[in-house]
């Protein structure tokens, strides 16, 4: 779900606002996407498993489809599909970033207004569910379901790669904001219920002017836990699922760079990778 308001900031009476002149998606992709990044580490994980070049990719709940765009970048022989329930999205995503690449690469891509567990693609050598948005299933019957939708949109030797988040700071309801150039990024865990492990997240914008966006995006998921997800992943076939680690800096911050890990580290909040092999 996303919603979008904009307030205005002191002593801009009869000017429009910072916050009234961007763009959310643009926001969005600036302070949480890096798809340069995510690319590299698909194509190079891919690789080290299977001992080939992966060329076709599925990105699903891809929003503006960047991460496609970026994939089919590498040259004549990528494809990819992106899949959203959000035309709007995908509508923007069309406009502002698919639009940009050259005709030939625009044939390559194709964005897909759809749920994920219904919607048919050829088979691929990768698919990717990130920005943790396959927390929106709250079950393990309907979790399962789209592992297993997922499993079936690969090829033979296909892989499935997710992202996830935990850590005891994941189940406090916190504040945690990050200076942008021309923006802060605020991320807002509003609601956590220990019961249900359902979380409710918005992300917000503030600008040097005062201006504000609020709820520019919302967020209703279940706070799924490494241990669930690997066995969810293993009910639905696949054959191998590894966790990908975080490593630290000099600084002991994120290095960036993620290796297999069979145990982890007890930080208070990290990001891993997932990947399972078919």
């Amino acid at each position: 779900m996303t919603t979008m308001s904009a307030k205005k900031g002191s002593g801009n009476s009869g000017k429009q606002t910072m916050a009234e002149r961007a763009d959310i998606h643009d926001l969005y992709e600036e302070s949480v996407q890096n798809v340069e990044n995510e690319v590299e580490f698909l194509r190079t994980t891919f690789k080290s498993i299977r001992g080939r070049e992966a060329y076709s990719y599925r990105e699903d709940f891809c929003g503006t489809a960047s991460a496609s765009c970026e994939w089919v970048g590498q040259g004549p022989e990528y494809t990819a599909h992106s899949v959203d329930f959000n035309a709007d999205v995908l509508d923007w995503g069309q406009e502002n970033r698919v639009s940009l690449l050259d005709d030939e690469a625009q044939s390559r891509i194709e964005l897909i207004e759809g749920n994920v567990l219904s919607t048919d693609t050829p088979k691929v050598d990768i698919l990717g569910a990130f920005n943790f948005s396959y927390f929106t299933f709250k079950t393990r019957p309907q979790l399962l379901s789209y592992f297993k939708c997922a499993r079936e949109a690969l090829k033979d030797d296909g892989v499935f790669f997710l992202d996830m988040f935990g850590g005891p700071e994941a189940y406090e309801e916190t504040k945690e904001k990050t200076k942008h150039d021309g923006f802060s990024y605020i991320w807002h865990q509003a609601k956590f219920h220990p019961v249900t492990s359902h979380i409710r997240c918005h992300i917000h914008f503030k600008f040097p002017d005062g201006s504000k966006i609020k709820k520019a995006f919302t967020y209703e998921w279940r706070l799924w836990t490494l241990p669930e997800v690997r066995e969810l992943l293993t009910e639905a076939g696949f054959e191998k699922v590894t966790v990908y680690w975080e490593g630290t800096d000099e600084d002991g911050e994120g290095s960036g760079e993620f290796t297999p890990d069979e145990q982890g580290e007890a930080d208070l909040a990290w990001i891993a990778y997932i990947v399972a092999e078919k």
